[in-house]
């Protein structure tokens, strides 16, 4: 089997776009993977036609072997763009191969350990303009059966945090714990934007709400900032989502920096590279709980790392999406009770359509951390996808 094509399908998401790619061989069996990389589609796109040249020809069933030279010949090791690129690559050459054997991709990393596991929601909340909004929208998802939800409270704050804004932030965590009671996880999001006394200080004013964790409390790119947090915290300390490859991973398990890991199955370098740093965690007994806010290939593919995976502690998934993300694949997922059901269908179980696909095209986008627009990361025709 040789791979003998390798196209990328930009889809606009009215928060950013994703971005799928899709590897096609002389034996008619094709693989998806997604390097949706926010605000920088262009850039993993190019990443990815670069690619091309190493990838066309060559058996797509020696996946380590690609993934080994890719990385070592790329010269400038690491970063969003190319590791996003990689990773989509690796996830697509996981699904040819599952697809030759008729097995879905846990079964070739070992098998299952969980046949289900427990999600919680983000972008649960868009639409909301107040704080009572945030307490009604927060009833909706758990009716929904969600048993964890996750948001950033924080506005446009970036370092620092006035008293005022504090005090709203903390207004807006009551509301939410008040309506959901305490058997529902909530999940505080920092996005990476406060400084170190700042970020201990916020750290200490949400414990009374009992948060499973603190997300990216500080920016992802000085490890002791984040040592220096969590050794002040009362409240766990979550991250990773911008860290890439094992080897960043490393320093976060040397420092003991993180009470959870948070790799992106779609940045980090892909499936295996997450089961390696899934597997580091392990040995460390932290747990697992993958970033995953993007479309259905990412998330295809994280639920198969989850399937294998005995660490794994929570999937994140978005409440709801574009109407037309249920066009763009044949995405089939199943939940029940707070938890979603590992797929069996051979590779990763999830089929990109290119007509649809191509009917929705490239958009910029801008973050919109601080702007304002924080929470209005779905247009009001969003739609639950499951």
């Amino acid at each position: 089997m040789k791979i003998t094509g390798v196209n990328t399908f930009v889809v606009d998401c009215y928060r950013t776009n994703f971005v799928f790619v899709k590897i096609y061989t002389d034996e008619g069996i094709s693989g998806v993977g997604e390097a949706t990389l926010e605000y920088k589609e262009n850039a993993v796109t190019g990443a990815i036609e670069d690619l091309k040249r190493y990838l066309i020809g060559k058996s797509p069933l020696d996946i380590e072997a690609h993934y080994h030279n890719i990385y070592r010949d790329a010269y400038w090791r690491g970063g969003a763009v190319l590791m996003s690129a990689l990773s989509a690559v690796e996830m697509a050459l996981w699904d040819i191969n599952g697809k030759s054997l008729g097995v879905p991709v846990h079964r070739l990393l070992g098998g299952k350990v969980h046949e289900k596991v427990k999600v919680y929601a983000n972008g649960w909340f868009a639409g909301a303009t107040c704080v009572e909004d945030f307490g009604v929208k927060a009833k909706e998802a758990v009716k929904r059966g969600f048993k964890g939800l996750k948001w950033d409270p924080f506005g446009k704050a970036y370092m620092t945090l006035s008293n005022e804004e504090l005090d709203k932030a903390l207004e807006c965590i009551g509301v939410v714990r008040e309506a959901v009671g305490y058997d529902v996880d909530l999940f505080i999001e920092g996005h990476g934007r406060f400084n170190v006394p700042t970020a201990i200080k916020i750290a200490k004013e949400i414990e009374a709400f009992k948060p499973v964790w603190f997300e990216e409390p500080v920016p992802p790119d000085n490890l002791d900032a984040m040592l220096d947090v969590r050794q002040k915290s009362p409240v766990a300390i979550a991250g990773g989502e911008r860290l890439f490859t094992r080897q960043a991973f490393c320093e976060v398990f040397k420092k003991r920096a993180l009470d959870y890991v948070q790799p992106d199955i779609s940045h980090a370098g892909g499936i295996m590279e997450c089961r390696k740093i899934a597997a580091m965690a392990e040995a460390n007994y932290i747990p697992f709980a993958p970033h995953n806010p993007s479309g259905p290939v990412a998330n295809a593919a994280t639920l198969q790392l989850a399937a294998c995976t005995p660490n794994f502690f929570y999937l994140e998934i978005m409440a709801s999406d574009v109407p037309w993300r249920k066009e763009i694949t044949d995405e089939q997922l199943h939940f029940e009770d707070g938890f979603m059901t590992i797929p069996d269908k051979p590779g990763l179980g999830i089929e990109l359509n290119e007509d649809a696909a191509i009917q929705h095209p490239y958009v910029p986008h801008d973050l919109r951390h601080y702007n304002g627009q924080l929470i209005q990361i779905r247009p009001p025709a969003a739609e639950p996808y499951f």
